[in-house]
């Protein structure tokens, strides 16, 4: 059983009616315990799988996840998921650059389709197309109606690497 079907507010697994403290705050104390015991990278439940443990409103659920966030133990991946974040995650459109030399690619070469790198990245299609644009941009891809997205340029390394 996995730590987030074990969550429980108080005796009977329910939020108390009114508290002094702030509802989403007891809900971040008991997402807190839980994050504690996973290892960086996991995905926490949806939003909406949350709304329905705690039985309240996604704004309550989207402040507890804030002070989360806040205090750097769950990151945001736009797109995708809120996750366990012991080290940051790096952009999406930074992991997408790197995979021109991962994948030893060069210029003229075909870069991988929007679904593709939906699956590889564990992204949205919309997260995939705003780090596309993003590249495109930056003057390292361009499209080739037909045919795809086409690498025009390398990215840039820093000096000493």
């Amino acid at each position: 059983m996995q730590p987030w079907q074990q969550l429980k507010l108080v005796e009977g697994g329910t939020v108390p009616e009114a508290s002094p403290r702030g509802t989403y705050l007891l809900i971040a104390d008991a997402l807190r315990k839980a994050v504690d015991k996973e290892v960086d990278g996991a995905t926490l439940p949806s939003e909406s799988s949350l709304m329905e443990a705690y039985n309240v409103s996604r704004n309550t659920i989207r402040r507890a996840l804030k002070v989360l966030e806040a205090e750097k133990l769950i990151t945001s991946v736009p797109g995708a998921a809120w996750r366990v974040a012991n080290k940051p995650v790096r952009p999406l459109v930074d992991r997408m650059t790197d995979l021109i030399d991962d994948d030893s690619l060069g210029v003229g070469d075909t870069y991988p389709s929007e679904m593709q790198l939906s699956e590889r990245f564990g992204a949205s299609r919309t997260a995939v197309r705003r780090a596309l644009a993003q590249m495109e941009g930056a003057g390292l891809l361009t499209v080739i109606h037909g045919k795809g997205r086409t690498i025009c340029a390398l990215p840039a390394r820093p000096q000493g690497t």
